[in-house]
C-alpha cells in the first residue's frame, strides 16, 4: 500500500528582490574596490526601490491565480531583503498569508561568509590570499572560511527545513522566500544532484531577484511520489510589467 503524500502539491522557492546590497557590491566591483560600501548586519539589508517593484510585481501575478491556487503556506528567510519581499507580494495580493502568518525560519538565511564578509572578489586576493587559494582548492561546494559556511553547511541546515515542510505542509501549496544559495541548494535536495551537476546550473547564471523555481508533486514519480521541477528561474511576471530583471549575487557572495 502506498505512504501518505509527504511532499507539498507545489512548491515555490523564490529568491528576494534586488537589494541595496546587490547594488553596493556591483559598485564595489565597477570601482574594483576590495570592500563593498555596507554597513551594518548583512540581515538588516533592505530591499533597493528596484527590489520593491520587482516583489510588488510578482505579487500582482500571484494575484491573477484564483485564491485556490496561491501559496497558503510562505516560509520565510528572517533576513530583511527576504521579510520584505513577502510582505509586498503580499501587499499586491498575491499571498492569501500576511506577514503575521508567515513562518520565519533561520534555516532559510543567506549562507554565512565569516571572515570573508563585505569583500569583493578582488579583495578576498588582496587580503586574504590564504582563503582565495584554500577556495582554488576544495571548491566553492566544500570551502568553509573561517566563522562562515561551505555550501554543504547550507546543505545540512536545508535538510531539516525540507523535513519541517514535509513533516507540517505535505499536500499544501508553500512558497519559500530565500536567497541565491538557498536556492540552489535546494534543487540539489529535491532533484537528488551531484556536486558536479549543481555547480554546472550555478556555472550556468545567478537566479534572478524574484525569480522562480517551481515543483508541482508527481503521485506516479516513485513508489510514493515526488516533487517534480516545473520551471527555474522564472522572470515572465517582471517581464509581463516591464520591470527590469536583476540577476546580481547578493553582496556577501564574494567570490564566483
Amino acid at each position: 500500500m502506498p505512504q501518505a503524500q509527504r511532499w507539498p502539491d507545489t512548491l515555490w522557492i523564490i529568491r528576494h528582490g534586488e537589494s541595496a546590497g546587490n547594488v553596493a557590491r556591483d559598485e564595489a566591483h565597477r570601482s574594483n574596490a576590495a570592500r563593498i560600501a555596507l554597513e551594518g548586519r548583512d540581515v538588516d539589508v533592505p530591499l533597493s526601490a528596484l527590489g520593491q517593484e520587482q516583489s510588488l510585481s510578482l505579487g500582482r501575478w500571484f494575484a491573477t491565480m484564483p485564491e485556490e491556487a496561491r501559496p497558503e503556506v510562505v516560509l520565510c528567510s528572517p533576513y530583511r531583503r527576504a521579510r520584505q519581499t513577502a510582505a509586498l507580494i503580499h501587499e499586491a495580493g498575491g499571498l492569501p498569508v500576511g506577514p503575521d502568518d508567515f513562518v520565519i525560519d533561520e534555516r532559510l538565511r543567506e549562507k554565512e561568509f565569516g571572515v570573508l564578509d563585505g569583500l569583493t572578489t578582488h579583495g578576498i586576493r588582496q587580503e586574504m590570499p590564504d582563503q582565495a587559494e584554500f577556495r582554488r582548492i576544495l571548491g566553492k561546494f566544500y570551502h568553509r572560511p573561517p566563522g562562515g559556511e561551505s555550501w554543504c553547511d547550507v546543505i545540512l541546515r536545508l535538510r531539516s527545513a525540507l523535513d519541517t515542510v514535509s513533516l507540517h505542509h505535505a499536500g499544501r501549496r508553500v512558497a519559500i522566500v530565500g536567497h541565491q544559495v538557498v536556492v540552489l541548494c535546494l534543487r540539489y535536495l529535491l532533484e537528488n544532484m551531484t556536486e558536479e551537476r549543481i555547480l554546472a546550473i550555478d556555472r550556468e547564471g545567478d537566479v534572478p531577484n524574484c525569480g522562480i523555481t517551481e515543483y508541482r508533486f508527481d503521485p506516479s514519480s516513485g513508489p510514493n511520489g515526488a516533487l517534480k521541477l516545473r520551471r527555474y528561474n522564472f522572470v515572465a511576471p517582471l517581464e509581463r510589467e516591464g520591470t527590469p530583471v536583476t540577476a546580481e549575487p547578493d553582496a556577501k557572495a564574494v567570490a564566483p
